[in-house]
């Protein structure tokens, strides 16, 4: 698709896209799971445009987003590089990969499983209300870096780019679980990583001709925005907001993919 190219949008579904883009980038930059949103507003806008197309244009937005955010972290925290940095890596590598496989793998093949983790994770979460919200630094171990760096730059990134909503969520949980990080720097690490694999899965779309560069990068404007308000919030309430929040996430991707797998025509 050229750059300029612009599908047939009417002028209230754009403002609706461009809103969802805001919300997504401040979803995105507290906890993660911005694709929830807009997503489906995107496959609301365009009626008919290729699941491809949708989350090819999606990751042009989510980058500029993501990047952001990752920015407004480093300068007001301390990054714990040693994972974030090889995470990200592998995940520009892996998120292609998922990407080049999205057309072969049917979504509704990964829901039952995605639904079973994300109902588990809300419970662990509620069952676990110190998690996130104090640090364990003690479970920072070599082996746990190993194992972090692993889950993070190339199984969850290996997801996003074949399926993507709520692979931020998943980073910050992974971090929080396996390192011991309370929320706010988990989010900051799942930032950085997240950048990753939306370049690698954004360079596979965009070679395969399935990103509408035009209109991404206006709901890119809207999601930096929308990021660069949501990590500042996240940073100045501290873990406690932003484990509501990951719990307002992980409960509204439950119910958007049961929908899906259940009720969707």
């Amino acid at each position: 698709m050229g750059w300029g190219e612009w599908p047939a949008v009417d002028p209230v579904s754009l403002t609706t896209l461009l809103a969802a883009a805001a919300l997504a980038g401040w979803v995105d930059a507290v906890v993660g799971g911005g694709g929830l949103l807009l997503l489906p507003a995107l496959l609301v806008a365009v009626p008919g445009v290729p699941v491809a197309t949708a989350l090819g244009t999606n990751k042009l937005a989510a980058i500029f987003g993501t990047s952001t955010a990752a920015v407004t972290y480093a300068r007001r925290t301390k990054l714990d590089w040693a994972v974030a940095g090889p995470a990200a890596g592998l995940a520009v590598v892996t998120a292609g990969l998922g990407a080049a496989l999205a057309g072969a793998v049917p979504g509704s093949a990964y829901r039952p499983v995605v639904l079973v983790v994300l109902v588990a994770v809300a419970v662990f979460v509620l069952a676990r209300p110190s998690l996130g919200v104090v640090a364990w630094p003690q479970r920072r171990t070599p082996v746990r870096v190993v194992v972090a760096v692993e889950v993070a730059g190339v199984g969850i990134a290996l997801y996003d780019g074949l399926i993507g909503p709520g692979t931020g969520t998943f980073l910050v949980l992974a971090f929080t679980a396996i390192l011991g990080s309370d929320f706010v720097h988990a989010s900051a690490m799942a930032k950085v990583v997240n950048a990753g694999t939306n370049l690698g899965a954004l360079v596979v779309f965009g070679l395969t001709g399935h990103v509408w560069w035009a209109l991404g990068a206006v709901m890119a404007v809207c999601n930096v925005a929308g990021a660069a308000v949501g990590a500042r919030m996240a940073l100045r309430r501290g873990a406690g907001f932003v484990r509501v929040v990951l719990l307002v996430v992980v409960l509204a991707l439950v119910a958007r993919l049961g929908y899906d797998q259940w009720l969707a025509g």
